[in-house]
């Protein structure tokens, strides 16, 4: 089963080819990606998501990365959250 990771504090020049390639050490990754901005689409909001295809490699590198600097940022690794969907009430 796939485990889905937040990473937050991402410098702001990562896209989601920069993002698996640091994710990737830890194990096989499914998916990677940075949320862009939808006003300046060529800028990153800070923050993306990594897909492991395996839970244990998922969990290691949250482990392994949650605090670790990337290029002066504190990385804020932990698993994702389900997004939560308001039903107008």
């Amino acid at each position: 089963m796939s485990k889905k990771v937040y990473v937050g504090n991402l410098p702001f020049k990562y896209k989601g080819k920069e993002l698996r390639e640091l994710f990737s050490k830890f194990g096989e990754v499914e998916f990677a990606t940075v949320i862009l901005d939808k006003f300046n689409r060529n800028r990153s909001k800070g923050f993306g998501f990594v897909t492991f295809v395996n839970d244990a490699d998922a969990d290691k590198a949250i482990a392994e990365m949650n605090g670790k600097d990337a290029e002066g940022r504190p990385l804020t690794v932990s698993e994702a959250k389900p997004r939560e969907i308001e039903n107008g009430e």
